[in-house]
């Protein structure tokens, strides 16, 4: 398609055949807007096409806006409304009042219809975000928790149907909650209708995964390619008879990855996000969006068609649908981490939101060696983050932990990376010396030394063990996540202060997989608790309200503003320092057992004159010595 219109301008015959669709509309302004949005989003789309698909980048774009004209027309009038509230306020999500929540549909309330009678307990704690784990239906058996998809556009039976996460979205949306769901986009089950048909011998489909005749291709791949799952599944590909030939399986056998490379498969991913949005759903979490690009002689993450890919799909919901988000699910190493939010060509156009794994890393590693040196050399070298995203920051999520310390950052504070990523390993799992952990070890590997963790945070920080450091030390871990801006995260059970289940291996499809210790059941009797102030659960969950009540009335956690690593005077102090229009706001952390002191004369330095502790609403005092002195496990928001 040629046109002479200028550079960044839809071609003359693309907007015609999206006029004509919308020409017998009903609604005439939201058809002008919706031309509008087009013409606004139209150069990002077209590049990232561009950048993915070459010479059919154009033929895919027609393809798209068709759809998301469709979308649009069929969108209800509240979601249209919430597009317009959201365009007016684009920074809504970046507002320090918004608090998240994580859970399993089932594990949290049993069904949808279960969650929406238990948004008045989400309100209470002041909950502006809830993710629900995936939730679309999976193949039967071993679905890796729900990760392998049979079919984007149903629900799982047994927690509700297609109508009642509409509902439930409703319901959310009137009570001022977002519902974030999953969107796996590497892979999709054998089983799903896709993959019957390329077994089945459809050409079309089979170009849907990357399929080979022989081993010689995979076997070149395998060269360069970790293993995720090296206990249970092995290897990168997998023998199918149906298929004839070697199939792509980053993860599990019966999860096949899908080929980016063909922009079909673009087209029907675009298609679900459209129906997820139509859905209510505010956020989708882009499941394993690191692998979606091979290459080979590479580790087939992190390729740069990736960000060109997620540049697109963002560009076609900001057509159609631009309440909704993008969270990046990207466990990458550091360096790579910020591509997700966008850097380069592409800053600001992917992912509005992504998981800040680093800062979860080191809140753990630094608990443990109650040391902060790491931490703020490891934090204080990662690039800042555009303006326009926000981090999802976490104590834990429904994952084990990956000790992804980088041996560079470790030898540039005179520690060996394998070392310390040992130590954490022995110290969660309550193998080192006066460590009151009981976290479980998740996919040892002789070959690498890697050992990941499960557990939940109370097992993790020593409640289980009867630790009586363990509360304040899950409160630190929380009010260091709060306090780095962004959208903070809590694990369902984690503000209950609920151990690791010692039941997790009697369910079926649960024996070998011991991450199930750490994504708990509620019960009734479990958020009774909540009101006991004499148990670690009341006293956990008063200390989460507490910590959710004082970040709202703290503009300085605004997203918009990057956290840096301020002056280092002590190593079991963190300083995180955050330079807001309003003034400048410094955390102090103590990471340590032990009062730790911290010079008064730095908050003057930083221009923070009058200063008071928004955490504990009070004026700050130094002592005679001319120091803040730091309780054990103690933070503070200075302003």
């Amino acid at each position: 398609m040629h046109s002479s219109e200028p550079t960044g301008a839809p071609p003359a015959a693309l907007l015609a055949a999206v006029e004509s669709q919308l020409a017998g509309s009903t609604d005439p302004a939201g058809s002008e807007l919706f031309l509008l949005r087009l013409r606004r989003w139209w150069p990002d789309l077209h590049d990232g096409l561009a950048a993915a698909y070459g010479p059919r980048a154009e033929e895919t774009a027609v393809r798209l806006l068709r759809l998301a004209a469709a979308a649009y027309a069929d969108r209800e009038p509240d979601l249209k409304r919430l597009d317009l509230v959201r365009s007016l306020e684009p920074d809504w999500f970046q507002q320090p009042a918004m608090t998240g929540y994580a859970a399993y549909a089932e594990r949290f309330a049993g069904t949808l219809a279960g969650v929406a009678e238990r948004v008045g307990y989400l309100a209470e704690l002041g909950i502006r975000y809830l993710h629900l784990m995936p939730l679309l239906r999976p193949r039967d058996g071993d679905s890796d928790g729900g990760y392998a998809v049979a079919d984007y556009r149903d629900v799982r039976a047994d927690l509700g149907t297609v109508d009642d996460l509409r509902a439930l979205a409703r319901t959310l949306r009137e009570s001022g909650i977002s519902l974030v769901l999953d969107l796996v986009l590497n892979h999709v089950a054998r089983e799903h209708a896709w993959a019957a048909a390329a077994r089945a011998g459809e050409p079309r489909y089979r170009n849907y995964f990357h399929v080979y005749p022989d081993r010689e291709l995979p076997a070149a791949y395998e060269r360069t390619l970790p293993e995720v799952f090296p206990d249970f599944a092995p290897g990168n590909f997998s023998w199918d008879d149906d298929l004839d030939g070697w199939v792509w399986t980053t993860f599990n056998s019966f999860q096949w990855d899908v080929n980016w490379a063909n922009p079909d498969v673009f087209v029907e991913y675009a298609d679900i996000l459209l129906f997820l949005a139509n859905a209510g759903v505010e956020v989708v979490r882009l499941d394993a969006i690191a692998f979606l690009w091979k290459r080979l002689g590479t580790d087939c993450q992190n390729q740069p068609e990736v960000h060109a890919i997620t540049q697109a799909l963002h560009a076609l919901t900001r057509i159609a649908c631009p309440a909704l988000l993008f969270k990046a699910e990207a466990i990458v190493g550091p360096a790579d981490l910020v591509h997700y939010l966008g850097q380069g060509p592409h800053y600001g156009k992917v992912s509005d939101l992504a998981y800040h794994n680093s800062l979860m890393v080191q809140i753990w590693s630094m608990l443990a060696a109650g040391d902060v040196r790491l931490a703020a050399h490891a934090l204080g070298h990662l690039p800042p983050a555009p303006s326009t995203t926000a981090w999802i920051t976490y104590v834990r999520g429904h994952d084990d932990i990956g000790w992804a310390v980088d041996d560079r950052d470790a030898a540039a504070v005179g520690l060996s990376g394998a070392a310390h990523r040992a130590f954490l390993s022995d110290y969660y799992a309550g193998q080192f010396p006066g460590s009151a952990a009981r976290g479980l070890v998740f996919q040892a590997n002789p070959a690498t030394g890697d050992r990941r963790i499960s557990g939940t945070s109370a097992s993790l920080a020593g409640i289980e063990a009867g630790d009586d450091r363990g509360v304040p030390r899950v409160l630190l871990a929380h009010a260091l996540t709060f306090g780095w801006g962004g959208i903070p995260v809590i694990w369902s059970g984690d503000e209950l202060a609920m151990p690791n289940d010692p039941h997790w291996a009697e369910e079926p499809g649960h024996q070998a997989d011991n991450r199930w210790t750490h994504r708990p059941r509620l019960t009734g009797a479990d958020l009774d608790r909540r009101a006991d102030l004499t148990c670690p659960a009341g006293q956990v969950f008063a200390g989460l309200r507490a910590l959710i009540s004082a970040r709202a009335r703290v503009p300085h956690l605004d997203a918009s503003v990057g956290s840096e690593i301020g002056p280092l005077a002590d190593p079991g102090i963190l300083p995180v320092l955050r330079r807001h229009p309003l003034g400048a706001m410094l955390g102090l952390y103590n990471v340590t057992d032990g009062w730790r002191p911290y010079p008064a004369w730095r908050l003057g330095e930083l221009g923070i004159g009058d200063p008071w502790d928004a955490l504990a609403d009070a004026a700050v005092r130094s002592g005679d010595d001319g120091n803040l002195w730091l309780a054990p496990y103690q933070a503070m928001w200075i302003v």
